[in-house]
């Protein structure tokens, strides 16, 4: 949920950032472990057979699907006033794997934890908002499922005049992990640095999980927060206390990660083209009002940078 993302071209951030307008991307990190259920009000898509027997022996014996996600991400993934987890994500990965004749069991983990889940095969899947970028591709595969880019929030009212093309000196929070915390270290700064103004101090104050990331701009220990488009207009909606400045940037599509290479790759792309096709995905995406996000054709590994 990257960051949960890498969505840029660093060199042109720190150009433009020197030439006086900043451009911010990322996405998210996590917590503990525990399995989830979905989709209510949404019906359980049937399995399609062509699917079904796409999927890897061992896995379709068990009959689940495991998953990986950080579960701090509203409206993502998170978890609810009953402790279990929900979201976006969360009803997908149930969506998917009825497409597949599976269940799945959805459990959270700290975001950067979640890749190396799924390369010693702890998790089948991970869906956390992880944007697909070539880094990411390198190593595991990527299938597309939404877009998002990078949004910045402060206290409503803005009361400290605070610029998104500007974050020089500014109290930024951001989620561990993330690729806003990337962005901060390896763009944002050196633009400031380079530009003689004063950094954001300790490269953007780190928190592990994004509603920690959101009580810091709440409470005024930090200035601003950077976050994926959907977590920070959840946030704007749910706090009653943030507005969002700026445009959102760097847009670029999410990836449901698997393992490199894996049979089960295919089986998860036709999953997601079968729900975009039969309109589950647009059923789920409205009812986390996040409808704005949606694609209408799933690739494997279609990042673009």
């Amino acid at each position: 949920m990257l960051t949960r993302t890498r969505r840029s071209t660093l060199a042109a951030l720190g150009a433009v950032l020197v030439s006086g307008t900043l451009v911010m991307t990322g996405c998210s990190s996590s917590s503990s472990s525990t399995s989830s259920g979905s989709a209510s009000a949404i019906p359980t898509p049937t399995a399609v057979a062509s699917l079904a027997a796409k999927v890897p022996a061992d896995i379709k014996s068990s009959g689940k699907l495991v998953v990986g996600t950080d579960a701090s991400y509203a409206p993502n993934e998170f978890k609810n006033d009953s402790g279990q987890i929900e979201g976006m994500d969360v009803d997908l990965a149930g969506a998917i794997a009825a497409k597949l004749g599976l269940t799945a069991e959805v459990q959270d983990s700290q975001f950067t934890a979640i890749i190396p889940g799924i390369e010693s095969n702890k998790f089948q899947l991970g869906m956390s908002s992880f944007t697909d970028t070539k880094d990411r591709e390198a190593t595991v595969d990527m299938v597309t499922y939404f877009t998002a880019g990078t949004s910045t929030a402060v206290k409503k009212g803005n009361p400290q005049n605070i610029s998104a093309d500007d974050l020089c000196g500014k109290k930024v929070a951001v989620q561990t992990g993330t690729t806003q915390a990337d962005e901060i270290a390896n763009v944002l700064n050196p633009a400031c640095q380079k530009a003689g103004k004063p950094t954001i101090p300790n490269n953007g104050d780190k928190y592990d999980l994004q509603t920690d990331v959101t009580n810091a701009l709440v409470s005024g220990r930090d200035d601003a927060m950077l976050a994926d488009s959907p977590v920070v207009d959840y946030a704007i909606k749910t706090s009653g206390q943030l507005e969002k400045i700026g445009s959102t940037t760097d847009t670029a599509p999410y990836g449901v990660v698997v393992a490199k290479n894996s049979a089960l790759t295919p089986a998860v792309q036709g999953a997601v083209q079968s729900l975009i096709d039969d309109g589950t995905y647009q059923k789920i995406l409205q009812k986390w009002g996040v409808q704005s996000g949606a694609i209408a054709t799933s690739q494997v590994n279609g990042a673009t940078s």
